[in-house]
């Protein structure tokens, strides 16, 4: 039977993984899952919202493979109906769906096709609605809740999607537990963690490894001068780093714009210096980026002037976003980063950002743990 289980063996036998008792034991619960929301469905004469099936929630420490076994699992999972995304994003959204249903005169909520009866101006139940209708099974990656607006909704929203037959699979640096410690107002909180221990089993993937720093400490992570050796180095990580998954162009959404991602996979983005420096991007956009990816791979870097100056700005805004969300680089330029700008308006100010690109390839910076969470709430 096809699943994740026969793709991490492939993987193991080709030499990408070694093998690890810890992570085989969790494929084995995802090739479980995987059996139980492909197992066809058997209908009576009504057609019924299907039974929910018991989802996972997979915790451990950074590194130890959680988002690459889920990212196998996603995508062997026979489901037309399935989503991936990391969770700050999917809370962004849900949020902007409910400002947006708040905003909805009655007669535009009636005429709407999430509308619930009996929901009345309760917006909770939309928002479920049209989440459900385009995913019945949904993948979390990175799930922490660390503002009170999010842990005020999630137990409401979390109900009413288990209700509509949505199996959620998440993964964390924490055992459900420890969600929103020491949170405002907690103990409203706590409901929803045993309702999630009732929809989800909950797995402690205790691997002694830290493999994504494993990865990343075996090469470079800066690649210079530009040329063919870089470009097939920056390949060999990229391949490194996602384990031959198969990588898609995605889109993020902006406050309402549509930001593209050329190439994804594995957790990991990577782009062209020209897809995120010579556009018009600014703060937001790289925050919306370094929630979604753990790793960004950067190429062709060119060497700063004062003719590509907007493009500089852009690139410093880029690092520092990068930089405060402890989000991994890896990056091929023309030059080693004190040398990148050597004269012109910024190039004093661009010491500053070369000083964060020599600490983003040191051996603390890569194994420390992602502060994405503090970055969005000190942005919102």
């Amino acid at each position: 039977m096809s699943g994740p289980r026969s793709r991490y063996e492939a993987l193991i036998a080709d030499g990408s993984l070694a093998p690890d008792p810890a992570q085989a034991a969790l494929v084995e619960a995802l090739q479980s899952l995987n059996d139980k929301l492909t197992k066809p469905a058997r209908w009576g004469l009504f057609r019924r919202t299907p039974e929910p099936i018991r989802g996972l929630y997979i915790w451990g420490g950074v590194g130890r493979g959680k988002s690459m076994l889920m990212d196998l699992f996603f995508e062997a999972v026979s489901l037309p109906e399935k989503r991936r995304v990391h969770f700050h994003v999917f809370m962004r959204e849900t949020h902007a769906f409910l400002a947006y249903w708040r905003g909805l005169t009655q007669s535009e909520r009636r005429r709407s096709q999430w509308r619930v009866n009996g929901a009345g101006d309760d917006p909770i139940q939309p928002a479920a609605a049209k989440i459900a209708a385009h995913a019945r099974l949904l993948c979390f990656d990175e799930f922490q809740v660390t503002q009170i607006a999010d842990a005020m909704i999630l137990g409401r929203l979390f109900e009413a999607l288990v209700d509509r037959g949505v199996t959620v699979v998440a993964t964390s640096n924490r055992p459900p537990d420890d969600l929103y410690k020491d949170g405002l107002n907690r103990s409203l909180f706590l409901p929803f963690i045993e309702r999630l221990k009732d929809a989800c089993d909950v797995i402690h993937l205790m691997s002694g490894k830290d493999y994504r720093l494993e990865r990343l400490s075996e090469a470079p992570l800066w690649q210079s001068p530009l040329g063919t050796e870089a470009d097939a180095a920056m390949e060999r990580m990229w391949q490194s780093l996602t384990l031959g998954a198969a990588p898609s162009a995605e889109e993020l959404d902006v406050d309402g714009r549509t930001l593209k991602v050329p190439c994804a996979a594995a957790g990991c983005a990577r782009f062209n210096f020209d897809d995120l420096c010579a556009q018009p991007l600014g703060a937001g956009d790289y925050l919306a980026i370094a929630e979604a990816f753990h790793t960004v791979l950067v190429e062709n870097i060119p060497e700063l002037r004062p003719e590509n100056r907007n493009e500089a700005a852009r690139f410093v805004t880029l690092i520092d976003t990068l930089y405060e969300a402890r989000t991994k680089l890896v990056a091929s330029a023309a030059a080693e980063p004190e040398s990148l700008y050597p004269e012109g308006d910024g190039a004093f100010e661009f010491e500053r950002t070369a000083s964060r690109l020599h600490e983003m390839r040191s051996a603390d910076y890569i194994s420390a743990e992602r502060a994405v969470a503090a970055l969005t709430e000190k942005a919102s």
